[in-house]
């Protein structure tokens, strides 16, 4: 058994990085100003006439969701256009026939989109401060919970590159389904707001445990216990880590 190619890792995750960069104003700038929007509206406006919560100020309680809700849809999306671009280009033939195993495709590929991933959330973190004061509770957990959320769910956003087949279905996913999952998964408010019968809906809800788990780490406070959150979210990398092999195995969504 051979040992892990490091250097066609390297490359490929430098080439993402170095595409990051040239556009940098659509890849990092675009979701701060956006996310900033956000706290302006609802953290300053809204936030001020509303009270605390679970004795967090509202302002700096939709931090973790708003950073969520930039994370999921950041990794989704930088992931999956990473390597739908090589099967639109027919250049993905090179990749398959270079001496790199699907594991070192997938460091790669995803450890470049759960980078800028993270970049961008430690980014919201900084422009943050700037509208409401913070504490964050447990720091070495809340950088943990990123990774792992970063590093899952550019898992997933890797699948739906590999299953698109035009740009239109790049953005199906991330539009239809994680976003509308994302703000209702209590990114503004605690689930523990709603009505019983409301709260049993929400934990069908996936993002609900991502985001408490999330909150957990900066208030020590979450709507669901922290192990069933971790829990959660290491099964789904699994589940997409036995999807990425399968696809590679069989050669399916690769070759178009």
């Amino acid at each position: 058994m051979t040992g892990l190619n490091l250097f066609g890792v390297r490359a490929i995750y430098k080439f993402e990085m170095a595409r990051t960069f040239r556009t940098l104003a659509q890849s990092i700038l675009s979701p701060v100003l956006s996310t900033s929007l956000y706290f302006i509206v609802f953290g300053t406006a809204i936030g001020s006439r509303m009270g605390d919560i679970d004795g967090v100020d509202y302002g700096a309680f939709i931090i973790p969701g708003l950073i969520m809700l930039s994370l999921l849809s950041e990794s989704i999306s930088n992931a999956a256009f990473g390597i739908y671009m090589p099967k639109w280009s027919g250049t993905i033939y090179e990749l398959l026939s270079a001496p790199v195993s699907w594991i070192e495709v997938v460091l790669g590929y995803v450890g470049a989109a759960a980078t800028k991933s993270m970049m961008i959330g430690l980014l919201i973190l900084i422009t943050a401060r700037f509208f409401v004061p913070y504490h964050i509770a447990h720091p070495v957990w809340m950088v943990g919970y990123l990774m792992l959320t970063a590093a899952t769910f550019s898992l997933f956003g890797f699948i739906i590159g590999l299953w698109a087949d035009n740009f239109q279905k790049l953005q199906i996913i991330p539009l239809l389904v994680v976003t509308p999952l994302t703000f209702l998964g209590g990114a503004f408010y605690s689930i523990n707001m709603l009505p019983p019968f409301w709260q049993k809906v929400s934990l069908i809800n996936p993002v609900v445990y991502l985001i408490s788990g999330f909150r957990w780490s900066f208030f020590g406070t979450a709507d669901v216990h922290i192990g069933v959150s971790t829990g959660m979210t290491v099964v789904f990398m699994l589940i997409c880590l036995t999807v990425v092999w399968w696809v590679f195995k069989t050669g399916r969504r690769i070759r178009q």
